[in-house]
């Protein structure tokens, strides 16, 4: 955003006024719409004399107090005449009086200027809004097909773009004949301006007059000479505009052009007092305020031209090696920090990695503790529910060998109904016992766990001589029935 100084010095620039409240009372009844001023300040045709006498009165004031404060210029005509006959008759303006007598009448047409521009403003969104909205529900007419389509595509030109082009056509018309020409940019002076500050250079300004009579011989055999233009395209960045568009006649007011063909050379710079619309301050020297020979004007040879432009090139050429030096340590700096931040970045991707990873680890060697303790309690619950229930499995056997032996009852005394059993066990002990003769193998099952010598009670009692086995099949046969009585020999057979 321009600050309030910075569109004064400019409109001081453009248009030439001196006093600086009288500029701040015009931008401030435009409503510091600085465009807005500037053409309401120039807008009279420069070639339409009825309009150019109220216009020159203001702009030879102007010259008449610059003439006043620069001696050198005292011979500079009123700005904004642009033949020789006006320039002899020197036309003499009124003075500070009129301005501030004609003020309110300037302040009300452009309050005026203004709201009937929103008004119109208005009526063109209402009616592309109303003509949108018909085109959506198909009542809108498809006029141009893809040609509208297709210049939808095309990007907007400036005004001053416009102008430039036009002039660059014009020129090419009138002197295409030529084999080389200058390398006019299609820009605004603004971006020539910029373009020339990119490419630190100097802006070469031609003000182009139609109606010269110098112009044909100066274009032809100055502007479109091999050697000059070679010269001129190496070294400058070259902007052309004629005193009949709106963008050259400004700035043959602002270039305070007193004769044609006009050239003169522009550079870019800092902290001056021609602040452009920018906001780093791009400032326009004209290079008659740093070098004598600076402007041009009249015609000229081709060799006084390059001569001319040599001196001026090299007497700025140290403000544009600082340029373009301070300009490459600007670069430097920035990749230089853009270096840095990326180091810095990737340092802390780094670190952020390594914090990541030391994270999961962590996270990891939780995770295996967490399922070690989890296995090694499930182990232990194990190892506690087998004991458990060994322990349960023996005093249930314990209790069972209890039950057994009770129920075995007294072991009953020698007889022919008696019955002595003995019983051989696998680690070679022996057990032996009296039963009656009628007493179920069962009960010699029941009497051999009531010992509690086997661990098991997957086992079978078996003779040898001949070898039988008295299973669990057998448990309801008596001793006597089974062949055992009066005496057996038993072993354990552990199935």
């Amino acid at each position: 955003m321009v600050d309030a100084a910075d569109k004064l010095g400019y409109f001081q620039a453009i248009t030439g006024l001196e006093d600086p409240d009288l500029c701040t009372e015009i931008l401030q009844a435009h409503g510091w719409d600085l465009e807005l001023a500037i053409s309401s300040f120039t807008s009279s045709d420069p070639h339409d004399h009825d309009a150019d006498a109220s216009s020159s009165h203001i702009v030879g004031e102007q010259n008449r107090d610059h003439s006043t404060a620069n001696p050198e210029t005292n011979d500079y005509p009123p700005r904004g005449i642009h033949d020789d006959s006006e320039l002899e008759r020197g036309l003499r303006p009124p003075g500070i009086a009129w301005r501030i007598i004609t003020l309110p009448i300037s302040i009300v047409s452009g309050s005026l200027g203004l709201v009937s521009g929103a008004i119109g403003f208005g009526f063109w969104a209402a009616g592309g809004v109303l003509s949108y909205s018909l085109g959506m529900l198909g009542f809108g007419g498809r006029r141009g097909g893809s040609d509208s389509s297709s210049a939808r595509l095309v990007p907007p030109v400036s005004s001053a773009a416009g102008e430039a082009m036009e002039f660059i056509a014009l020129f090419d018309r009138d002197y295409g004949r030529n084999a080389f020409k200058p390398g006019f940019v299609p820009e605004g002076f603004m971006d020539a301006l910029q373009r020339s500050r990119s490419e630190f250079k100097l802006l070469f300004v031609y003000l182009h007059s139609p109606d010269h009579p110098d112009t044909p011989v100066f274009c032809d055999g100055t502007l479109c000479n091999e050697a000059f233009v070679a010269f001129l395209n190496e070294n400058f960045v070259c902007w052309g505009g004629s005193i009949r568009a709106s963008e050259g006649f400004k700035m043959s007011n602002s270039l305070k052009a007193s004769r044609f063909p006009f050239c003169a050379v522009v550079m870019p710079a800092a902290n001056q007092r021609i602040a452009l619309l920018q906001q780093d301050c791009y400032v326009t020297y004209v290079i008659r305020e740093l070098f004598r020979y600076s402007v041009v004007e009249g015609p000229k040879t081709p060799e006084e031209m390059i001569a001319i432009l040599q001196r001026v090139v090299e007497d700025s050429s140290t403000i544009l090696v600082t340029a373009r030096v301070e300009a490459e340590e600007r670069r430097t700096n920035l990749r230089l920090r853009e270096e840095q931040d990326a180091a810095y970045r990737a340092a802390l991707e780094a670190d952020q990695a390594r914090e990541r990873q030391r994270q999961e680890e962590a996270e990891r060697l939780e995770r295996e503790a967490a399922e070690a303790e989890r296995k090694r309690k499930e182990e232990e619950e194990a190892r506690e529910r087998a004991e458990r229930e060994a322990a349960e499995r023996e005093a249930a056997r314990v209790r069972m060998r209890q039950e057994k032996a009770l129920a075995l009852g007294d072991e009953p005394e020698k007889g022919p109904d008696v019955t002595q059993v003995l019983v051989r066990f696998p680690n070679g002990e022996r057990k032996g016992r009296r039963f009656e003769s009628n007493t179920k193998i069962q009960t010699l099952y029941d009497y051999v766990d009531s010992l509690g010598v086997l661990a098991t009670e997957e086992y079978s009692l078996i003779t040898n001589f001949p070898r039988t086995v008295y299973g669990r099949d057998k448990e309801s046969m008596s001793l006597k029935d089974a062949g055992l009585h009066p005496q057996a020999s038993l072993f354990i057979e552990i199935n």
